[in-house]
């Protein structure tokens, strides 16, 4: 009797530790399946956060660029509108960096068949300045001016198989370009014109040594205004016209 007990007992034991045992992996079997899950859902979650970090960048970078644009658009509607003839200077100097850059803008501009006739010179030498100004009737600032930049024509640029005249609307936008640039860029800046007036071209070729296939078409006077000259609105409805006259 004592002995069948203690061998059901031994039975009762090995079935529950079998049990325990079963019970065990299987637990195991669902916390690794859970484990699983949580890293699959962990790195699910990991990568939605990026895609949305990386969506909100672009999407601010968007907005960034265009506000960019906008701004910009803004700034250089008000660069054409505060545009002025400036004729009085402080006695500060014009940086090379300055005039290369104005330069550089006049050969932005557009040209017939894209031939860009155009040369620019730039003086700082004030006895060439003062020389300029006591033979050009409309050109006194240049005792005052620091800076100038003269826009020429150069013919053997010009379309001379079409019409030679393109030269000066060529030239005419390089010089835009120019006074444009001189306002954005906290100059100040007035067309003074030596074509088409003989004198006023003789003048400019004999002060800087043109030779003949070049044309001086304006004297640019470049320096930093005192602010006595101020924009002025030109616009007048009356001038626009839609589809007809």
């Amino acid at each position: 009797m004592g002995l069948s007990f203690f061998i059901l007992l031994k039975i009762k034991i090995i079935n529950i530790t079998a049990d325990f045992s079963y019970f065990c992996k299987q637990k195991l079997k669902i916390m690794k399946t859970r484990n699983i899950l949580i890293a699959v859902l962990a790195i699910l979650l990991g990568i939605a956060v990026i895609l949305i970090i990386l969506f909100a960048q672009t999407t601010k970078k968007e907005i960034d660029i265009k506000e960019e644009i906008k701004m910009e658009e803004q700034d250089f509607t008000k660069v054409i509108f505060e545009r002025k003839s400036v004729r009085n200077y402080t006695e500060a100097a014009v940086e090379k960096e300055k005039l290369e850059k104005l330069m550089r803008a006049g050969m932005a501009a557009p040209s017939a068949r894209n031939l860009q006739p155009w040369e620019f010179i730039a003086v700082t030498e004030r006895s060439i300045l003062d020389e300029m100004a006591d033979g050009l009737p409309y050109c006194k600032m240049l005792t005052k001016a620091p800076a100038a930049i003269i826009v020429c024509g150069n013919m053997e640029k010009a379309a001379t198989d079409v019409d030679k005249s393109y030269w000066v609307q060529d030239c005419a936008a390089a010089s835009q370009n120019i006074l444009l640039a001189a306002e954005a860029t906290g100059l100040g800046a007035v067309w003074t014109a030596a074509f088409p007036y003989q004198e006023r071209m003789d003048v400019v070729i004999k002060t800087l040594n043109l030779p003949e296939h070049i044309i001086p078409l304006n004297v640019i006077p470049v320096g930093y205004p005192t602010g006595k000259d101020k924009a002025k609105d030109k616009f007048k409805p009356e001038n626009i016209h839609w589809e007809k006259w």
